[in-house]
This record gives structure tokens, sequence and C-alpha cells, in this order.
């Protein structure tokens, strides 16, 4: 699937973001000020997260402003992989943050402080506010970007994680509980921890060069194979550049056709990969059936049988 309007739409994004991120930081400030007066580990995490978001939407404007850069002779693919390292980058900040909210919150529940119901109550109501504003700015363009939607789950995250917090007050106002404060510290902790692993894993497969996780390679070997002059199908790769830039290079076995001919099976197949497959980017080398080439698709074997010793 192509996006001509892709660098409009990320100019936009990019405009969006810098606002999320100033709207992020003031309310850092206002948080960990509320936090200290009310001795609650909730706001604290939730401050600490918070302020992991203006690093994460830092780096995610400038990723996005790295992207609009043109390709040249040094990078032929552009800045794409920017916005990937920075989507590996935020989520492993906030892996690592999770892992102090639980050591923090252990210590609580051995010693729980007396915390003050409610400004932890009041300060997480204009949380769950801020975030959801900030959150929204920023969703627009999460489905095709894993940069951006890196930042929108740090900011849906802290949805969540205040909504929590907001809970956990009116319970200790009415019972004088205590040690639900930094229970509810450990939920955020895991809901950071879950956000960060899926972004982990996905940015990692990118930079493996894995095979897009919806792309079925037997049907995609199928429908190359069933477009009209192709015979065979070798030396294939498929690979992605971000989320939403998708590559693939491929031998097609024909018979012996001349150049024109040749090159109407070439446009044929990349009209159905671009249509079915998202596949906007690839790369087509044609051969006639006596060519001996090198590493035959039979050499290739599906995941499902290979094993690490």
């Amino acid at each position: 699937m192509e996006h001509p309007h892709l660098p409009d739409l990320t100019r936009q994004i990019t405009r969006r973001m810098a606002l999320s991120l100033v709207i992020t930081l003031v309310f850092v400030a206002v948080e960990v000020v509320a936090g200290l007066l009310a001795n609650s580990l909730a706001l604290l995490t939730d401050a600490a997260h918070n302020f992991t978001d203006v690093l994460a939407l830092g780096l995610s404007w400038f990723a996005l402003r790295l992207a609009l850069q043109p390709s040249h002779s040094a990078k032929t693919f552009g800045y794409h992989r920017a916005g990937i390292l920075v989507a590996l980058l935020n989520s492993t900040t906030l892996a690592l943050i999770s892992l102090g909210i639980f050591y923090e919150a252990y210590r609580r529940f051995i010693d729980p402080p007396e915390v003050e119901a409610g400004i932890l109550i009041w300060v997480g109501l204009a949380a769950v506010a801020v975030n959801l504003v900030t959150a929204l700015l920023v969703r627009r363009g999460a489905e095709h970007d894993l940069n951006i939607r890196s930042a929108f789950l740090h900011l849906m995250g802290d949805v969540l994680s205040t909504v929590g917090a907001v809970i956990a007050g009116v319970v200790i106002f009415f019972t004088g509980l205590d040690w639900l404060d930094p229970l509810v510290s450990v939920f955020i902790g895991i809901l950071i921890l879950w956000n960060a692993w899926k972004i982990i894993r996905e940015a990692t497969e990118i930079l493996m060069e894995a095979t897009p996780a919806d792309i079925d390679m037997d049907a995609l070997i199928g429908d190359i194979q069933a477009v009209e002059g192709v015979t065979g199908v070798h030396d294939l790769h498929v690979w992605s550049i971000n989320q939403s830039l998708r590559t693939l290079s491929a031998h097609l076995v024909t018979t012996d056709l001349p150049v024109s001919a040749g090159t109407g099976i070439q446009l044929a197949v990349s009209a159905m990969l671009r249509s079915r497959y998202g596949i906007a980017h690839s790369t087509l080398q044609l051969e006639c059936k006596d060519c001996a080439p090198a590493a035959l698709y039979c050499d290739f074997q599906p995941a499902s049988r290979i094993h690490l010793e």
C-alpha cells in the first residue's frame, strides 16, 4: 500500500507531538510536587512514567523529522529506520523503569507510609485528562508507524495507570489501606513492562529483517506463481524497512521471453504484491527456465522446521 501524502501527514503528526511534549513536561512538574506532598508512590511512579513520555515524545519527534530527509548515496533507503531505533530505545527505557517501580513498591509493602488520598485523587484526575489529550494528539498514524505507536502506547499506558491511581486514592480515602498505593504501582509497572515487551519484540523483528508477521509466505509464493508467465520463484526475501514500508526481492523463472514481455510480468507481479500484501518496493529479476540459480526455492525451509541447536 502506498502513502502519497505521507510527508504531509508526518509534518502534521510532528507538530501534534511537539505540543504533546510541552503539555506533558509541564504536568510532570505538577505531578512530582503533588506526589511528594501526598507521599504517594503511585503519583511519583506516574510522574516518572510521564517523564519517560517526554523523552519518548522528544525522540519520536526527532525521528519523524529525520525520516522526512531525502535518501542519498550514503543512505539509499533514507532515514526510515531511525523511528525503529527510537521505538527500541523508548521501550527498553520503559522496561528498566518498570523494574525500578517493582523495587520501590516492594519497599513500601514492607513499610507502607501514610498517603494523602485527597491529593492523589485530584492530581490523578488531572493526569487522566492531560494524558488522554496528549495521547489523542499523537494517535493518528500510530497503526502504520512503530515509532508513533511506541509514543502513543507510552501515553495510553499513562491514561490507564492514572485511572488506577485515582481508584487507589478513593479506596484509601474511605478505608485507610495505604498499602493499596504500592499495589497499584505494581499493576502500573506490569502494564508498562507488557507494552515495552511488545514494542521491543516488533522492533527487533524489523531490525533482524524478519518476514512481516501478517504475510503468509506459502500464499505469497502461490500468488506470484499464479501470475501469467511465471513458472517458478526462488531467492525470495521479504522484510521491512519500517512498520509501513515493506520490501521484497525475488528471482522469477519464465520461459525464454523478449524483454518487453518480461517487463509486463514484472509489472503484474509488482501490482499484485502492492495490492494484496502492501509491498510497495519490489525488486524482481527474471530468469529463463534453462538458468541454473545458485539457491533454489527448495532450499528454503519453513520457519516451523528450523530449530536452533
